[in-house]
């Protein structure tokens, strides 16, 4: 039998008081779209509040003027135990996050390690543990070449996947841990070479169609047996609630508008990853 995941019962996030549309570096991004803020709040609320329900901790990060996607925390960077390994935003609107992200972690007792100069790395939007590795996207947001440097940080063995679809520009958009041996996944959204691994990892996937993908149901928060989504079609439902998951859809449109749904608003602070063999 498939056993839960021993990580997703303490998240960071932080308040969308000062979220909006205001630049463009995704494709889901328009400066023209309006950001309702109170719509925001209520939705970001809700999402809080199931994740308590579910049993989850959250934990909070203080918002800051002039960030708007500080509140998408599961960018801030890769989290290894008492390890933070903070992001390098490849996009200099996101660049002035880090000092604060930095600033949480050391606080909160975590030793900060950071990726060398030169290279790019969006943190756990990017990179999620399954089993005994840490699989980890590039091309859009990530480099290839950090993960080299990621390894060697954090001594987990790490996965490389090619993301090709700039709609799925991170790799929290297509692939979401379930338990260790089933994950969502939506292989229209990575290369040859990153089906064959994700292919040799999983051992149930639940496969979405692109029509799926796009709805960011992958873009979903697991805490023990409940699922948390921002869309959930309803042949993924189905699935999911066969295998003994219980489905709670939490609406984050205002959110989509950047880009970003439930697993974006939130980084996993228990991740233990495992050591390189």
């Amino acid at each position: 039998m498939a056993e839960p995941l021993t990580w997703g019962r303490r998240y960071l996030m932080c308040p969308p008081e000062h979220f909006g549309v205001l630049y463009e570096i995704n494709p889901w991004m328009h400066r023209e779209v309006q950001v309702d803020p109170d719509e925001a709040r209520a939705e970001w609320d809700g999402l809080v509040a199931t994740l308590r329900d579910a049993g989850a901790e959250i934990d909070l990060l203080e918002p800051v003027e002039g960030l708007p996607d500080l509140v998408f925390t599961a960018n801030a960077g890769v989290v290894n135990g008492t390890q933070f390994v903070p992001a390098r935003f490849r996009h200099p609107e996101r660049q002035a996050e880090v000092p604060h992200d930095v600033a949480w972690f050391r606080s909160h007792g975590f030793t900060v390690d950071e990726l060398p100069d030169g290279v790019h790395h969006e943190g756990a939007g990017d990179a999620l543990p399954f089993r005994d590795v840490l699989l980890s996207g590039y091309r859009f947001r990530s480099d290839a070449s950090s993960h080299v440097a990621l390894s060697r940080l954090t001594g987990a063995a790490v996965r490389s996947i090619e993301l090709v679809d700039a709609r799925m520009y991170h790799l929290d958009l297509t692939f979401c841990p379930l338990d260790d041996e089933r994950a969502i996944v939506a292989p229209t959204g990575w290369d040859a070479y990153g089906r064959r691994v994700v292919e040799a990892l999983v051992r149930e996937p639940l496969v979405l169609e692109p029509d799926e993908a796009l709805s960011f149901c992958a873009n979903s928060v697991v805490v023990g047996r409940t699922i948390v989504m921002p869309a959930c079609p309803r042949r993924v439902g189905r699935q999911l609630e066969a295998w003994g998951f219980d489905v709670v859809v939490v609406p984050v449109a205002e959110f989509l508008k950047a880009g970003g749904g439930c697993r974006c608003l939130t980084l996993a602070l228990d991740v233990k990853l495992g050591p390189l063999a």
